[in-house]
């Protein structure tokens, strides 16, 4: 089949970007998407042109780096399917394609299709880890662990952190992406000693990183390839009203009388 693709190109951050019309020939159903670009690039490279720039590695659903909208829809709008899974038999002979980066002001564009995605890193460095004493791993049984919360925190881990919740939220929100985060780890009992601070450090990190807020339009669980559910971020909410109090609730520290300035320390 053959299609009409109208891309977003840009050549640097700071240039000015606008979309171009490629036509891709001679598609077949089992090609994925990023394999159909594949072969664009191909023909383009034959012509002397510059290739698209798109982000890809593991090509598997797993790596979280691909991702772009489709017709304003991040990841092509299949249902727990990535750019790289989706196939072209979704697409129909003759169909025009529109094709441009995830639109967010905390990912800005480097080129073509690809953002930079930095802001999330920066996010999870802020308080995505655990204490842990080193030395030889633990047996797996040392540690005992509700069924209910090992399984809220494997759903929370498939987060693959490709921002498609960010590029579909009408305000640019990353809560959901933060919340999975969150909740990963708050769900384990190795997450407890920096559950208050994880929670704070890491919605703070969220704010300066120029995301929006989030007002519960359900966009971003629609797009999210992995189903990360909405209730990841009332967890949050949750978590972040409770450091918040518990920090409040910290016991005053009341000087001894030999702390206390004397009179002839406030008459000088």
């Amino acid at each position: 089949m053959n299609l009409t693709l109208k891309v977003w190109r840009q050549q640097s951050a700071d240039a000015a970007g606008s979309f171009v019309s490629y036509q891709a020939k001679d598609v077949t159903p089992d090609m994925s998407f990023l394999e159909m670009l594949d072969s664009l690039n191909e023909d383009l490279i034959s012509q002397k042109e510059p290739p698209i720039a798109f982000d890809h590695d593991c090509r598997e659903g797993i790596c979280g780096s691909c991702g772009f909208l489709i017709n304003g829809v991040a990841h092509g709008g299949q249902r727990g399917t990535t750019v790289c899974q989706l196939a072209m038999r979704f697409f129909k002979d003759g169909d025009t394609l529109t094709l441009e980066p995830w639109r967010a002001r905390a990912f800005p564009v480097i080129r073509d299709l690809v953002v930079n995605r930095s802001a999330f890193d920066r996010i999870i460095q802020a308080g995505g880890f655990i204490s842990a004493p080193t030395g030889s791993a633990p047996d797996a049984n040392s540690i005992l662990i509700r069924k209910e919360d090992s399984d809220t925190a494997m759903d929370a881990a498939a987060c693959i952190g490709c921002g498609a919740c960010v590029a579909a939220c009408p305000n640019a929100s990353a809560m959901l992406f933060t919340s999975a985060k969150i909740t990963h780890l708050n769900s384990l009992p190795q997450g407890q000693p920096q559950r208050d601070q994880r929670t704070l450090s890491m919605v703070v990190a969220m704010r300066n990183e120029l995301f929006g807020s989030c007002t519960n339009h359900g966009e971003c669980e629609a797009v999210c390839p992995k189903r990360i559910p909405m209730e990841f971020i009332g967890k949050m909410n949750r978590d972040l009203i409770r450091s918040v109090w518990r920090r409040h609730r910290e016991p005053l520290v009341i000087p001894s009388v030999a702390q206390l300035p004397s009179a002839d320390d406030s008459n000088e």
